[in-house]
């Protein structure tokens, strides 16, 4: 049995979140350049969203480029822009045949002209779309979104706004994902163990999966083996089990 086939689609994640991580060391052990392994990334993207449509996923996030991004080689910088804007407008189309909404969290306003255009095109293409949302966080980090959310706070309490004390979801009102639900799944892939300064406000208790294989490498059985993974899960918030037992047995009587 597949582990597409192993899914109970009645039990699926609303919002699934992936750090891609791993191009550069799987283009190093194929004896090429870190942008070769950015490339062959492209088709791992691709399979995921795939994936991620065809199981009825709501909201897909995947964490393209962030702010310390911007630290690398200018050349694998300059690589990369021009690789999102090609594929942007190459992969258009195939949002479109699958009803695929684009969005975008993070400072996309410090991204270059060239590479605004081509994202606010595609976003305006696909905004009448009703399937998956597909969500690129650029330039982004999970502190700045935080500092963000301060500063326009701040300003509305400056411009005398009515102010209510201070929430939980009062704040995630300020964040850019307001209009999002938070991941319940997160995946990282490459064998990694972090973070990464990516939705740390939004993933208190998101169910984490870490997976050894590189990107470029990551298929849709890949994607399908994280959901089984946290479909077997027990997920508490705080709570215990047998308060968790007891809950389910009373909605089902």
């Amino acid at each position: 049995m597949t582990y597409k086939e192993k899914i109970d689609t009645g039990r699926l994640p609303a919002h699934i979140a992936v750090i891609m991580d791993g191009n550069g060391r799987w283009a190093k052990r194929k004896g090429n350049q870190r942008i070769f392994g950015h490339k062959n990334g492209v088709n791992a993207v691709r399979e995921t969203v795939e994936a991620a449509a065809e199981t009825g996923i709501r909201y897909l996030t995947l964490y393209a480029f962030s702010t310390e991004n911007w630290k690398r080689p200018q050349r694998e910088v300059d690589a990369l822009m021009s690789l999102l804007v090609s594929s942007l407008h190459d992969e258009t189309p195939t949002l479109m045949k699958n009803n695929i909404r684009l969005m975008t969290i993070g400072h996309t306003g410090g991204l270059s002209d060239h590479v605004g255009r081509q994202l606010n095109m595609t976003i305006a293409k696909t905004a009448g779309n009703t399937g998956l949302k597909l969500i690129l966080a650029l330039n982004y980090s999970g502190r700045w979104e935080i500092l963000r959310a301060i500063d326009l706070i701040k300003a509305d309490m400056e411009a005398g706004k009515p102010q209510e004390a201070l929430t939980e979801d009062i704040f995630a009102g300020y964040l850019q994902t307001r209009d999002i639900p938070d991941p319940e799944l997160l995946i990282r892939t490459s064998g990694e163990f972090r973070i990464s300064n990516f939705l740390l406000w939004q993933i208190a208790y998101t169910e984490l999966y870490f997976t050894p294989v590189l990107w470029p490498d990551f298929k849709k059985e890949d994607f399908y083996q994280a959901i089984v993974d946290f479909q077997q899960r027990e997920r508490r918030f705080g709570k215990t089990s047998e308060q968790l037992h007891q809950y389910e047995q009373s909605q089902n009587q």
